[in-house]
């Protein structure tokens, strides 16, 4: 199989394509940007290997030639597998997919082969794998299918169908183990892999047998018979982009040359030799990882990945520097494989791997083993960063690329609460990356496609999975509260009220599952399922007083109610927003009642009032609820009181909005502990939680509100009406008293600029056209026009 390598990715109108000439074979890409909804009925079918059940792990090779009278101009087809693919037109690696969805929502991609094709004959190929039993738990799957079906005559030639040729590999098999929603390791023989370039068109594929039919093709809304209701991607095709690893840490059993790993550098392993080579890529990455190799028959090799190293002894339980590498223990998945003694053998993770470390180990036999090159392709959705900072604190600079980091390696098909772990689109975690994917891009596709694959993924109660795609079910039913937060938000920060309207059905039924759990006072009580709220305390359990209630979750449903609210009021039903207020009212005065204490100025966790935590007073400023008389008190018990249940480097997301909202903005540097302690300890993104020497993952993006905050809350650059029609800009600065920025919006983007010196403060801000705004400055407001606005205050 061709080696995939690409650096670099160029836009043409609506066809991305990715190319580097590289030495070796070329990798292009050709995936539209915009898939437009075929209306004529697939011809093409679902096609497989004969003699398969459909339902066992497999990797299988489809090939057909075809013969055109000239390179064409355009020739577009759609594509899609179950469970994966990767497409290739003359040995040229084109599509990736197809993103992930469900059987209901099935994705095919749109790919334009044109730039691949020529005149005479060409070769299209297809890899396709089935994960079985061993797939991501985010890969739902019918069986074993591959589908291409022509967007007109012209391509129908490519129709999968009995004229297409297909092979079994029997040489992969995975590799159980260490656990991993993600996906298993790979186990490949490459004495029993398929010989030759069997992408290219001089392949021999004359003893392969024809493919079999499995199901006709049917696009989502025909009558019967759709296991895979298909629908177009609208979603951009994934980053793929060439990376060097950077360092080599240790090597044992052989000598290395200066130039490995960072420069491709032929290094050969003597027969009946052991080698171990510890790389450190120096920071976190997402990539489909190559190895090439010559000789060494019959030797193993073994590729671990790891997000770092575990102090020696723990059992994989404690972690101390991440830059370190002695006295540590490597644990991680890993692939293997067993070289058939050839030139040129190459290896390609079926999967991108996530890694800082990678661990090579080498047992040769009788024959001396050469690895030619060793190099991974980062892969993430293809999110380029608008936003803009400008500052001379190098320190925020580090946040903020670190942030970008952690963000980025969460977004690939969906959002991702970690990529090494579980790859799942948690709407926890999903509501803080649609946030940073506002304040950063111009690119809302990804956030809409999480509102919808989480609106899909409703139960018939009413309430969301707390995570879809996935092929199982759980269920964190606050987190759908959460969800009715994050469709709050893009109704603010998008123009795109049709889109959210769309979604009201949605947060209605969450609203009546939960009204069923309300008590005549409005206050929940045994609400089913997880009720998980932080990994903080005993928020991540179930909490109730002795009445059966409990503070947090009657404030994540207040919020609902009055998210609701002003959405029905807006553009839903009138009566209904009525209804959410009078709701939304009466669990007010509930909460005040029952959980606030007068002698600490507190909000007690229970009305029982023997526990206190920062995300019960966190939401209950940002629901409204605390008398401005008592804002300080509280503020000043989030701050200072280390009685309370703390937040988590997650939570701090929503305790930080509260803090500035009751007036504290201007500390926002000082509430940074836990993301300089991540710093300190060597991560180059930010942990899943704040006990960094235990954590699980090393790279969760919910972590990552900074990338918000200093946007948010140090420029000060909000929302003020749906749609972003109108900016509030309330900056807090702090001891800063020279930074700039920009911060994307739907009519362009907005600017700010502040110099303090001298007792004066120079203020510049520049306004998309048709946006107006206020500025809140020193106690006074100041109006905003479209364009330049000047002050000096």
């Amino acid at each position: 199989m061709a080696p995939e390598k690409a650096v670099g990715w160029f836009l043409s109108r609506s066809i991305i394509v990715i190319a580097f000439m590289y030495p070796g074979t070329r990798v292009g890409y050709c995936q539209s940007t915009k898939a437009p909804l075929t209306v004529r009925p697939w011809a093409a079918e679902w096609i497989a290997p004969p003699n398969i059940t459909g339902n066992e792990y497999g990797v299988y090779y489809f090939r057909k030639n075809v013969v055109l009278a000239a390179k064409p101009a355009t020739f577009v087809v759609y594509v899609s597998a179950d469970n994966r693919y990767k497409l290739y037109v003359n040995d040229v690696l084109v599509s990736l997919g197809p993103a992930r969805g469900d059987t209901y929502y099935w994705n095919y991609e749109t790919v334009d082969l044109a730039p691949y094709l020529v005149s005479g004959k060409n070769t299209v190929a297809a890899l396709v794998w089935n994960e079985a039993e061993y797939r991501p738990e985010a890969q739902i799957s019918v069986r074993t299918g591959f589908i291409v079906q022509g967007s007109s005559q012209a391509e129908d030639v490519l129709n999968t169908n009995n004229t297409w040729k297909c092979f079994r590999d029997i040489g992969h098999q995975p590799i159980p183990g260490y656990f991993f929603s993600a996906s298993k390791g790979e186990m490949v023989d490459m004495r029993q892999t398929v010989k030759g370039p069997w992408t290219a068109g001089n392949f021999d594929d004359a003893n392969w047998p024809m493919a079999v039919k499995v199901l006709e093709g049917k696009l989502k809304g025909m009558a019967w018979g759709i296991d895979w209701a298909l629908v177009p991607s609208l979603l951009p095709p994934r980053e793929m982009t060439y990376q060097r690893i950077l360092k080599l840490r240790s090597a044992q059993g052989i000598n290395v040359p200066a130039t490995f790993p960072e420069k491709k550098t032929p290094l050969t392993i003597p027969a009946n030799t052991s080698v171990s080579l510890l790389l450190d890529q120096t920071f976190e990455t997402n990539a489909y990882v190559t190895l090439n190799f010559s000789g060494g028959t019959d030797a193993g090799i073994s590729l671990g990945y790891a997000e770092t190293l575990y102090d020696k002894g723990s059992n994989g339980t404690r972690k101390s520097n991440r830059n370190d590498v002695d006295g540590k223990d490597f644990i991680g998945r890993k692939d293997s494989i067993i070289s058939n003694g050839g030139k040129d053998q190459t290896f390609t993770t079926l999967n991108f791997r996530t890694y800082r470390y990678i661990k090579v180990f080498v047992k040769t036999k009788n024959d001396p083993l050469v690895i030619d090159d060793l190099y991974g392709t980062f892969t993430g959705y293809p999110f380029v960063q608008t936003a803009v900072f400008k500052t001379d604190n190098t320190e925020i600079k580090q946040i903020i690329d670190i942030g970008w980091r952690t963000a980025r390696l969460n977004a690939w098909e969906t959002y991702m609460d970690c990529p090494y772990y579980e790859q799942l689109q948690y709407i926890g975690d999903t509501r803080i990356q649609a946030m940073i994917s506002y304040y950063n891009t111009d690119d809302d596709r990804l956030a809409r496609n999480a509102l919808t694959q989480i609106d899909h993924s409703r139960i018939a109660e009413g309430i969301t999975r707390s995570c879809y795609p996935t092929k199982g079910t759980q269920i964190i039913s606050p987190f759908s509260l959460w969800y009715i937060g994050m469709l709050h938000d893009y109704w603010m920060y998008r123009n795109d009220s049709d889109f959210v309207k769309d979604k009201l059905m949605g947060a209605r039924g969450i609203l009546d599952f939960f009204s069923k759990y309300q008590q005549a006072d409005g206050s929940l009580k045994d609400t089913p399922y997880w009720t998980f709220v932080d990994w903080a305390g005993n928020m991540w359990g179930r909490i109730e007083g002795t009445d059966g209630s409990a503070a947090i979750y009657d404030l994540q449903l207040l919020l609902a109610y009055q998210w609701a609210r002003d959405m029905e009021q807006t553009m839903g039903l009138k009566d209904l927003a009525a209804i959410y207020d009078e709701k939304a009212l009466q669990l007010k005065a509930t909460i005040q009642r029952k959980y606030w204490d007068p002698t600490r100025k507190l909000y007690a966790d229970t009305k029982d009032r023997d526990a206190f935590s920062q995300h019960v007073n966190a939401l209950a400023i940002l629901a409204g609820i605390v008398e401005s008389q008592d804002l300080p008190a509280v503020a000043n018990g989030l701050l200072n009181d280390k009685s309370l249940n703390q937040c988590t480097i997650y939570f701090k997301y929503y305790l930080h909005q509260a803090l500035a909202k009751a007036g504290r903005g201007d500390d926002y540097m000082s509430w940074l502990g836990i993301w300089r302690e991540n710093i300190a300890m060597g991560l180059t993104t930010w942990a899943e939680d704040s006990s960094l020497p235990t954590v699980r993952s090393e790279c969760h993006a919910w972590g990552a509100s900074p990338n918000i905050e200093f946007f948010r809350t140090v420029l000060g650059v909000d929302s003020d009406a749906p749609g972003f029609a109108r900016v509030k800009i309330e900056p807090h600065l702090g001891t800063l008293t020279n930074v700039a920025g920009e911060v994307p919006h739907p009519n362009g983007k907005i600017s700010v600029e502040y110099v303090v010196a001298g007792g004066k403060s120079k203020i510049n801000i520049h306004l998309p056209v048709k946006t107006t705004g206020i500025l809140h400055w020193k106690a006074k407001t100041y109006v905003l026009k479209p364009g330049a606005n000047a002050f000096v205050i």
